[in-house]
């Protein structure tokens, strides 16, 4: 009766949220007394989930699971738990885990609770912190079905490692045909995409045109930053709606988040009230963002930003 976590992968390559719901599920399993049991899904080398914990592999490997589609991905996860008798299941609380999860959450008859950020602080009733009311304050949640699905927020718990020894199975669950056919479209590009970013940075209406994305790239590509926007800046056209964060657009779950020229508006400040650190240039002190931020700088985005700039190139070079 291990407890089973799905550790999520990209083109075979674990996303670094795989390996944070595994260290997750090792602390799960400590508190419960047994161990961990991973499904990977087309994931090339399972070898570094031994690091985490994960003591056994269930190794799906499937051409038709190449697409993400939440109604296979949970008949799979089903079959896994079926298969080791598992009462508590770890899932991220990415996009596509939240799709899946109150799927896989009626298949097993089970208790579900997303943006989950600490271990369970009581295991007689279940209860996890989440986090609520877009992450401005937290609630404990009890889960009280006889099985759990525990959905861990990105970046809220850690990478923790704990070397154990791993055995690898193959694991080839039937997959039923489904009447839905799924194609997915990746632009080519050699950029950090904003939903596996450790720093994002972001600009908005105080940029005043399209012509001055230049900085915000050149600061993201020193610091190995995804870029986003604000809403009325895509809305504009300055910027693709893929680079919309907010409420209306896409969550930001970064460790460093900087918002250059942007006023920081209800919306926006809800999708990205989860980074961890949260930087703030604006020549506006009555900016609203500055209430949010962990550190501000008022002043002209055209004078702070090159000069930023400047000190990380020297500072990076200094420390090459």
């Amino acid at each position: 009766m291990s407890v089973l976590v799905y550790t999520e992968s990209d083109k075979g390559t674990f996303k670094k949220i795989a390996l944070e719901t595994a260290s997750y599920a090792k602390t799960v399993a400590d508190q419960l007394g047994t161990t961990v049991t991973a499904v990977t899904i087309n994931a090339d080398d399972t070898s570094v989930l031994k690091n985490y914990g994960v003591n056994k592999v269930l190794k799906v490997s499937n051409k038709d699971l190449d697409t993400f589609n939440a109604q296979r991905y949970a008949d799979v996860i089903t079959q896994a738990c079926n298969k080791e008798g598992t009462k508590v299941v770890i899932l991220s609380s990415s996009a596509d885990s939240k799709y899946l999860a109150p799927i896989l959450s009626v298949k097993l008859n089970a208790g579900y609770a997303s943006n989950v950020v600490d271990a369970p602080s009581s295991l007689e009733p279940f209860t996890v912190k989440r986090t609520a009311f877009t992450n401005k304050a937290f609630n404990f949640s009890k889960i009280e079905s006889d099985v759990k699905i525990v959905g861990v927020s990105k970046n809220s718990y850690g990478l923790y490692e704990n070397s154990v020894e791993l055995t690898e199975e193959d694991f080839s669950p039937s997959i039923p045909e489904s009447g839905v056919h799924q194609k997915s479209i990746n632009k080519s590009s050699d950029k950090v995409s904003i939903a596996d970013a450790e720093i994002v940075v972001s600009g908005g209406r105080g940029l005043k045109g399209p012509e001055n994305w230049g900085m915000i790239e050149e600061l993201a590509e020193v610091l190995g930053a995804a870029t986003a926007c604000s809403k009325p800046v895509s809305d504009l056209g300055w910027r693709p709606h893929s680079e919309h964060v907010g409420q209306t657009g896409k969550p930001v779950a970064s460790n460093l988040y900087i918002a250059i020229g942007i006023s920081g508006a209800i919306q926006h400040l809800a999708g990205i009230n989860a980074s961890k650190v949260k930087v703030v240039i604006n020549n506006d002190p009555e900016a609203p963002f500055f209430k949010a931020a962990d550190y501000g700088i008022v002043g002209d985005a055209f004078e702070v930003v090159p000069k930023l700039i400047e000190k990380l190139k020297e500072f990076k070079a200094q420390n090459a």
